[in-house]
């Protein structure tokens, strides 16, 4: 296993060294054993296994053995997660949001980054937050991963040890774009992390509006993103008033994005399709209300405006 990179990382690697060296002093023993009996009493040789019954001190063996081994396992996982859930007073707080398929981490004061970047040896608590389904998030490198579910507080913490660039994973399958849903931590030295902490932007959030729960209730973001990333269908963010190239059954037309056209594209979805995309969608007409379909559209157009 790659070295890790936080100070939780030695107490999982302890358990996890554990088990995989008990586990591979059996395997390779058991097979070795099981080898050895095929030779030794290969039909060829003609010789006759010892049969017995009813054996105590076998009996007594194969129950101690396994139930210490067990115990042991448990002792080095415990020791291992046990600090995970006790974070140290004076932590510096992260919300880290999931949403499909994209990580965003929020300082605080309007300072928001697609990537995590801390300072090194630096306690730091990441309160776990989702916008729409199950996530998980993971560093491998710090030895870490909580699920992210809606509705639920849940949050995890680590002391990053070493500067460098580290890989954040999804880890619970949530759409078609889940092993699109990566980003980076970023561990810099104090002075160079607040330079980068005071040039960040502010972004300015939007609030969770009607428009984005109906969007969700009536699974448009399974088929598109809000981040930009291509799934079945064209991404929505930032979409209204930009020129798009359509299919249409007649050819193909430019035509901008506008308030009518999305209202067209939810009652009448294959008329006029995004060039690059299938022609999949089912009608919402009669699914959705007309007035639930503006909701939705000046949702879209509100977007366009961050």
């Amino acid at each position: 296993m790659f070295e890790g990179a936080s100070n939780l990382a030695a107490g999982v690697d302890k358990a996890f060294d554990f088990i995989f060296y008990i586990s591979a002093f059996f395997i390779i023993g058991i097979t070795g054993f099981m080898v050895f009996i095929l030779f030794k009493f290969a039909r060829k040789r003609h010789k006759q296994p010892q049969q017995f019954r009813g054996s105590v001190k076998l009996e007594v063996l194969w129950t101690l053995i396994p139930t210490i081994i067990a115990l042991l396992m448990f002792y080095y996982g415990w020791q291992g997660f046990k600090p995970m859930r006790e974070v140290p007073k004076g932590a510096m707080e992260v919300n880290a949001i999931g949403r499909m398929w994209e990580w965003e981490f929020d300082y605080g004061n309007g300072k928001r980054s697609k990537e995590l970047v801390l300072p090194v040896n630096r306690n730091v608590k990441l309160n776990l937050i989702s916008e729409d389904v199950n996530h998980s998030l993971a560093i491998p490198a710090f030895r870490v991963k909580e699920d992210v579910v809606p509705g639920y507080k849940n949050y995890l913490w680590f002391k990053p040890t070493k500067l460098g660039d580290y890989d954040i994973y999804c880890t619970e399958y949530c759409g078609l774009n889940h092993s699109g849903m990566l980003s980076k931590a970023k561990i810099l030295d104090s002075a160079a992390y607040n330079q980068w902490l005071a040039e960040l932007k502010v972004t300015k959030v939007l609030p969770s509006s009607e428009g984005l729960a109906l969007m969700k209730k009536n699974n448009c973001l399974s088929c598109h993103s809000m981040s930009g990333a291509k799934v079945v269908g064209p991404p929505l963010n930032g979409i209204f008033g930009k020129k798009s190239l359509v299919v249409t059954s007649s050819g193909e037309k430019e035509i901008t994005i506008d308030e009518a056209y999305l209202k067209r594209s939810i009652l009448s979805p294959n008329d006029e399709v995004v060039k690059g995309f299938p022609a999949v969608m089912q009608s919402y007409k009669g699914v959705v209300s007309d007035e639930d379909i503006q909701k939705m559209v000046d949702y879209l157009k509100a977007q366009d405006a961050e």
